[in-house]
């Protein structure tokens, strides 16, 4: 059984506050690896058409024998500028990811960028809406969406995103952005939540906070997210990391701990400004 909790989302949906992300995994690493964190106890997986293997994420759900209905699975529209989105064409993208999952149904399915010079994220949120309507995804969301593109999102169509999937860690805490998702009942979840391995896990800050409750750089950072309230997806290829990412929930940080760690954020991205990013 998975000792991670879960978070309820805006619809009612529950969804495990730790998962397994699978971003620069090859499709041919991704059932291994995939497969070791089931068993290590993750439920939730995470993977993106872009990123090219959900079909090994797929065998690996497929052949680990837990149950459909233990597992939370997200996936992620790729809504680059190599076609005009349309409803038929989301939906097409939409049957594209089940089929290379295996899947008959998405717990979580999330456009990948807003891309705000392309003006295409309200079509593709429509054609989200009816994907959620007709259950084959129990949640929508969004990744990578600043404030004014969910403020535009929620004035323009009917269904408040469940999730929005951001770059977040202790050196760009997105305050604004968290605060308005608290408002309106969208989970924040983090994608880079220990930094890429560009620093973050080598700061003296967390390397005593670690060291105060005889655990890793990263169990620390990991444990940040859950007390923030951040549902947060580590990736890892390494068995003993991808066990360790998951053994979070036995310690406690204080509120010295807390507020040193809040002094980290700088504000500075790792990855691209969402308002700025457009690739094909």
């Amino acid at each position: 059984m998975s000792k991670v909790p879960s978070i309820t989302l805006n619809n009612g949906v529950a969804m495990p506050q730790l998962g397994f992300g699978v971003w620069q995994v090859p499709d041919n690493e991704a059932a291994k690896a995939v497969g070791t964190a089931l068993e290590a106890g993750y439920r939730s997986i995470d993977t993106a058409a872009i990123y090219g293997n959900e079909e090994g994420t797929g065998k690996a759900l497929t052949s680990s024998g837990i149950a459909r209905e233990e597992l939370f699975v997200t996936t992620k529209l790729w809504n680059s500028a190599s076609q005009t989105w349309t409803r038929d064409s989301v939906l097409r993208e939409f049957d594209g990811s089940l089929d290379k999952l295996g899947l008959d149904y998405l717990d979580l399915y999330l456009i990948h960028w807003p891309r705000p010079m392309r003006d295409d994220y309200l079509a593709i949120w429509r054609a989200f809406e009816e994907i959620a309507k007709s259950g084959r995804a129990k949640a929508v969301g969004v990744s990578n969406f600043q404030p004014a593109h969910l403020r535009r999102l929620m004035d323009e169509t009917s269904v408040v995103p469940a999730v929005n999937q951001v770059e977040l860690h202790p050196q760009l805490q997105q305050s604004e952005l968290r605060a308005l998702h608290a408002e309106h009942g969208i989970a924040t979840e983090a994608w880079s939540p220990l930094g890429q391995g560009k620093g973050l896990l080598d700061v003296p800050t967390i390397i005593a906070i670690a060291q105060k409750h005889g655990r890793t750089p990263a169990q620390v950072v990991l444990r940040w997210h859950v007390q923030t309230g951040n549902v947060v997806i580590p990736k890892s290829v390494t068995p003993s990391r991808i066990q360790q990412n998951i053994d979070v929930f036995g310690f406690e940080l204080d509120a010295e701990d807390l507020a040193a760690l809040a002094a980290l954020d700088s504000g500075d991205r790792l990855g691209p400004d969402p308002d700025e990013f457009d690739y094909s």
